[in-house]
């Protein structure tokens, strides 16, 4: 089952998607008992409620009518750092990683926990904003996110994947400069705007999140590529970890980690700039694309 919001008007509508992705149904007309915000929806699911099948044709889906699946996540996105063996190398080898010093601790001994705010996300064809002084190392990052149905606290590994609602697409921009000056990394990847995410959520029953490959290309050029197997901290130890620390909650957002290839892997650094073109893909889930373009900072300080 795809889940998605769209534009409606001025607002947004929560709907179910066919196998195509080209034609939906809004929630309120399948079941109007339901709530119709997605972090609702999850948590009614996820505690025994059901949608009923669709009739009829239902409406024509776009892909410009996409938002963010997610648009008000319950918190922060949870996200995981050096997360594949190969991009744990590949950064700390790019002088921008401030959590190793040599090639001998490149490979994390347990999963490194950040978070973006839930201001940082966009939806999967919004512009990614290039704002004066913090535009200087943008920097991509395709992620499989998990998506929390069931919450809990203290979740073992053997009954983690009970709590996986479902999945979808993230982007999670950077910018490498302000994640080196800061040494820490929420100012880098919180810019509003920086977190990309869609096209929608998959159900957990449609996928196998040990085999789905995770692509990005800059211009049409492929700089990542990997499959979900080769992640360091799998989706269980993931949960585990979080959830002892603190409870999970029905919505609840893990971006899992990028694989290799990221910009800052290039001798000289390839920075994202102005027009280029972003796209991450998940095999069994779908693609976001992103341009860069230039923010006018007098224009956010009078949004402001």
């Amino acid at each position: 089952m795809k889940l998605a919001m769209v534009k409606s008007g001025a607002g947004s509508r929560l709907v179910r998607v066919d196998d195509s992705g080209r034609r939906f149904w809004p929630i309120e007309s399948l079941a109007p008992g339901l709530p119709r915000d997605m972090a609702g929806l999850i948590a009614a699911l996820s505690s025994g409620a059901t949608l009923p099948q669709p009739e009829g044709t239902g409406e024509a889906l776009d892909e410009s009518m996409l938002l963010a699946p997610l648009l008000n996540p319950p918190r922060n996105i949870f996200c995981v750092g050096k997360n594949y063996h190969a991009h744990a190398r590949e950064f700390a080898g790019s002088g921008y990683d401030s959590s190793s010093t040599s090639a001998a601790d490149a490979i994390p001994k347990a999963p490194i926990i950040f978070t973006k705010p839930f201001t940082s996300v966009s939806g999967p064809w919004d512009d990614i904003p290039l704002v004066p002084g913090l535009d200087a190392e943008v920097d991509y990052e395709a992620e499989l996110a998990v998506v929390i149905g069931r919450g809990g606290r203290a979740i073992p590994k053997e009954r983690a994947m009970e709590h996986v609602f479902g999945y979808t697409v993230v982007n999670d921009v950077t910018a490498r400069d302000l994640q080196g000056k800061h040494k820490q990394w929420l100012l880098g990847k919180g810019i509003d705007g920086f977190c990309p995410m869609g096209p929608w959520i998959v159900t957990a029953d449609e996928l196998d999140a040990q085999a789905m490959r995770v692509t990005c290309t800059v211009n049409g050029e492929k700089r990542q590529d990997a499959v979900t197997a080769d992640l360091i901290f799998d989706i269980p130890t993931l949960i585990e970890t979080i959830s002892l620390s603190m409870a999970l909650l029905p919505g609840d957002v893990i971006a899992t980690g990028t694989p290799e290839g990221v910009g800052i892997g290039f001798k000289p650094p390839r920075f994202l700039r102005d027009g280029d073109v972003v796209e991450c893909a998940i095999e069994g889930i779908g693609r976001i694309r992103n341009t860069l373009r230039k923010v006018d900072l007098a224009a956010l300080n009078r949004a402001g």
